[in-house]
C-alpha cells in the first residue's frame, strides 16, 4: 500500500484501515457520550457501597448474608441524586448480587427474593428522589419569589444617597425565606435625606405585610410632608387603622434637613450608635421616650424630635434588636458598641461587613431573630463643601443663628447628654479604651 501511495495510485485501498486507526465512529462517540452521562448522574457515594459490600462478600464467600445489604446503595442515592442515578445504582447492584449468588451457590428461590427486594427498594427510591427533585425546584421557585419580595419591600440601597456614604446589612432568622419583619428605607426628598429602621412585632407573613405596609406610608409621607414629625404621625395613622390591638412596630425616624444637623424621632426602638470623626461612640437615648408605631392611643406620650449635630465625617449606626439581643452559648448579648469602635473605618461597607462577621461568631453561625444594619457616613470633603456656605452666613450675621448655637450645645453635650460608651483612636485605627458597656437590658418594646 505504501507504494500504491507514493506512486499516486488510488488511496481507497488505505481509507477503511486509517478511518479505524484514527478513531471511531459516529455511533461509537455517541455511546461514549451516553455512558459518560449515566456516569456524571451516579452518584459516587452509593457506589462505594455497593463496592465495598461486594468486596466483603467476596472475602468472606457466605452466600446470601451479605446480599440484602445491596439494596443501601439505591436507598443512599435517592438522598443525593436523581432518579437516573438510582436507577443504575438499583442496575449495579442488580448485576453484582446475581452474579455472586450464582457464583457462591444460593438457591435459586432465595437469590430471586433477594433481587427482587432490591428492584423494589431501588423502584421506591428512584420515584421518592424524582419527588424530592419537584420539591426542590418548588423551593427554588418560591425562594426565588422571596426574594423579588424583598428587593421591592426592601430595596437595595446604593452606596451612595445624598451627601451619605451608605451600606446596609439585612439578615432574615429564616434564611430559606430571606425576608422578615425587620424594615429600612432610605430616600433623598426635597427636605433632604430620610430614612427609617423597624422592627415589626413577630414573625412570619404577618410582620411582612406589617413591614410593607410602614416603608409605603414612609416613602410617601417622606416626600410630602416638610416635618419629620408629621411623616411619624401619617405612619402611626396608618397603622392605627390597620394593625390588630396586640401589634406594634418600633421604629428610628431620621431626617437630614441642612448641612449638619440630624433630626432624629424614636419610638420605642434600640437608640442609635453616633460615630464622631475622633472614634467616640455614643447612644443616641431619646430624650423624651415615645411609645411605638401603633400604641400612641394608649399612652399620652407622644414622639419628640431630636436634633443632632451631624458633622464632617461622623457616622450613624441604625440597627434592630435582633443584633443586640443575639447571645452565644453563655447566654450573652453581643456588645454592639464595642464592636462598632473595635471597627469602625471610613468604608461604612467594610464596617458593616466585620461588624455582621462577628455577629456570627459570636452567636455561632446563625441568627435567631431578624437583624438589619444601617450605616451612614458623610465624608469629609462633602461635609466641609456643604457646611461652607452655612457658614459665611452665619459669620455675616455676627453672633451665629440659634440652630448653630443649638448643634454647638448638643455637640458639648455629646448629643443631648448622651454617654459615651467606648473611644477609638480614629476612624479604623481600633480600640484605645472603653469606659464603660452599654447596659445589657432588654428594651421593653423589644419585638421579640
Amino acid at each position: 500500500m505504501s507504494e500504491v501511495r507514493d506512486h499516486g495510485g488510488d488511496p481507497w485501498p488505505i481509507r477503511p484501515f486509517r478511518n479505524r486507526v484514527a478513531g471511531p465512529g459516529p455511533g461509537s462517540a455517541a455511546r461514549k457520550r451516553a455512558v459518560a452521562q449515566l456516569a456524571a448522574g451516579t452518584p459516587a457515594l452509593p457506589v462505594l457501597i455497593v463496592s465495598v459490600i461486594v468486596l466483603i462478600d467476596v472475602m468472606c464467600g457466605v452466600g446470601t448474608i451479605w446480599l440484602p445489604l445491596l439494596a443501601a446503595g439505591p436507598a443512599l442515592a435517592a438522598t443525593t441524586g436523581g432518579p437516573r442515578g438510582v436507577l443504575c445504582v438499583g442496575l449495579l447492584a442488580a448485576v453484582l448480587g446475581a452474579t455472586l449468588g450464582t457464583r457462591d451457590g444460593v438457591p435459586g428461590h432465595e437469590l430471586t427474593a433477594v433481587l427482587s427486594a432490591l428492584a423494589a427498594v431501588t423502584l421506591a427510591s428512584g420515584l421518592a428522589s424524582a419527588l424530592r427533585g419537584r420539591r426542590e425546584r418548588v423551593l427554588a421557585a418560591v425562594r426565588s419569589v422571596a426574594e423579588a419580595a424583598q428587593h421591592a419591600l426592601l430595596k437595595p440601597v446604593p452606596a451612595t444617597v445624598g451627601p451619605f456614604q451608605v451600606a446596609v446589612r439585612y439578615s432574615a432568622a429564616a434564611a430559606e425565606a430571606r425576608i422578615g419583619g425587620d424594615l429600612y428605607a432610605l430616600v433623598p426628598t426635597p427636605y433632604g435625606v430620610r430614612l427609617i429602621v423597624g422592627d415589626v412585632r413577630g414573625k412570619g407573613l404577618p410582620a411582612v405585610g406589617t413591614a410593607a405596609l410602614v416603608v409605603g406610608v414612609f416613602r410617601e409621607a417622606a416626600y410630602d410632608e416638610p416635618d419629620l414629625l408629621a411623616v411619624v404621625g401619617r405612619i402611626e395613622r396608618s397603622l392605627a387603622r390597620n394593625l390588630g390591638a396586640d401589634d406594634f412596630v418600633t421604629a428610628v425616624v431620621a431626617g437630614y434637613p441642612q448641612a449638619g444637623h440630624l433630626e432624629v424621632v424614636n419610638c420605642g426602638h434600640a437608640p442609635p450608635l453616633l460615630v464622631r470623626e475622633s472614634g467616640t461612640v455614643v447612644a443616641v437615648e431619646p430624650a423624651h421616650p415615645a411609645p411605638p408605631l401603633g400604641l400612641r392611643a394608649l399612652t399620652d406620650e407622644t414622639p419628640s424630635l431630636q436634633v443632632l449635630a451631624f458633622a464632617d465625617g461622623d457616622q450613624l449606626l441604625l440597627y434592630t434588636d435582633g443584633v443586640t439581643e443575639a447571645r452565644n452559648h453563655s447566654r450573652e448579648f453581643y456588645p454592639l458598641a464595642e464592636g462598632l469602635a473595635r471597627h469602625v473605618s471610613d468604608e461604612p461597607a467594610c464596617t458593616l461587613t466585620a461588624l455582621h462577621d462577628e455577629l456570627l461568631t459570636h452567636v455561632g453561625g446563625r441568627l435567631h431573630d431578624d437583624a438589619a444594619l444601617l450605616l451612614l457616613r458623610i465624608p469629609a470633603a462633602s461635609a466641609s463643601e456643604a457646611a461652607l456656605p452655612e457658614a459665611v452666613s452665619d459669620a455675616g450675621r455676627g453672633s451665629g443663628s440659634r440652630s448653630s448655637q443649638a448643634a454647638e450645645r448638643t455637640e458639648a453635650t455629646g448629643g443631648a447628654g448622651i454617654p459615651v460608651v467606648a473611644h477609638a483612636n480614629g476612624p479604623g485605627q481600633g480600640v484605645r479604651a472603653r469606659t464603660e458597656r452599654l447596659p445589657e437590658e432588654r428594651n421593653p418594646w423589644s419585638t421579640s
